[in-house]
């Protein structure tokens, strides 16, 4: 068994906790105390401004129903409104958000709202314009449930349960998180594969000699990363072979290396319904129900097993 240890823990759940709570019912009773309007881009006339340089605040939006809200008024003859919402994990370095280009706005349909659900997987979504030909009035507005549960944490916590079990049921890595393996020789063969697939990359290979020294192999020059296949793989490269030494008494190779699945890999739908029917159960019965907690683990394992991918040798 190729050992090997989570460094760095999950930071996006792939079960929302706006998910969760839809799941199991929790609806607000009062709608209106539930919903926060953030203006992205204020109300006003906007003067002409290129290549989207026209940068709206940015609201946390983590875990969280957002739809995002573009409020065309009046365009000047000539003007239009181009305008997209853009996400970031860290509220610093931002990219397109994948189907969140608002259509084009001109005299010909001004004076309407726009309106598009966010539901991506970042922490922070913004809205960015340009404004063409003449001015224009408009502003964009970031619409969130933003209900604070009293039972939020409980909740969150059985999310992550839930993930817990699911991914030491079908051996993945059901979200993005950092995997350090630790084999205690390098293969014989010219490949090596990795636990807890999907692969995303790998951030090192170290190896460390007898005396303590430790050296690091060279992706592409050394070895070869392959994450296109359900096991991912480190494979030598051509004309290369696996260091030869004496190795050091304790974990003396370190292959560090991001897995799980993403925005752009999502996780299969069977595994995330497995997550929910979990989170449900857990929500609405706090103590064990006997012969129903058969029943749901039954049908738990039912789908994990279609995802499941076992253990490494």
């Amino acid at each position: 068994m190729l050992d090997y240890n989570v460094t760095t823990q999950v930071v996006t759940e792939p079960v929302t906790l706006a998910e969760a709570k839809l799941h199991i019912r929790l609806s607000p009773d009062a709608p209106a105390d539930d919903l926060t309007t953030y203006q992205s881009i204020a109300p006003g006339s906007h003067a002409i401004i290129t290549d989207f340089g026209l940068l709206g605040s940015s609201v946390d939006v983590l875990g969280l129903i957002t739809i995002v809200n573009l409020n065309a008024g009046t365009c000047e003859s000539g003007g239009s409104i181009a305008a997209k919402i853009q996400e970031s994990d860290d509220n610093a370095t931002w990219e397109d958000y994948a189907g969140g280009a608002f259509t084009t706005v001109t005299a010909a349909n001004d004076n309407s709202i726009q309106k598009k659900t966010y539901s991506g997987s970042m922490r922070y979504v913004r809205v960015v314009a340009t404004v063409a030909g003449n001015a224009c009035e408009f502003s964009a507005d970031i619409v969130v449930m933003s209900s604070d549960y009293i039972e939020d944490t409980a909740i969150m916590g059985q999310i992550k349960a839930a993930r817990d079990y699911c991914e030491k049921i079908t051996w993945r890595a059901l979200a993005t998180q950092t995997i350090t393996a630790y084999p205690t020789r390098f293969p014989s063969s010219n490949e090596l594969e990795l636990p807890r697939p999907p692969l995303q990359s790998v951030t090192s290979i170290k190896y460390k000699n007898s005396d303590g020294t430790e050296a690091t192999l060279t992706e592409t020059t050394d070895y070869l990363v392959d994450d296109e296949r359900m096991f991912g793989r480190i494979v030598l490269a051509y004309g290369k072979s696996w260091p030869t030494f004496t190795p050091y008494p304790m974990n003396p190779i370190k292959i560090e290396y991001v897995a799980g699945y993403s925005e752009t890999n999502l996780i299969p739908e069977t595994t995330k319904q497995a997550m929910l029917i979990l989170i449900g159960h857990w929500y609405f019965n706090r103590e064990p129900t006997g012969t129903a907690s058969g029943y749901i683990a039954s049908s738990v394992n039912s789908l994990l097993s279609m995802d499941k991918v076992g253990g490494w040798v």
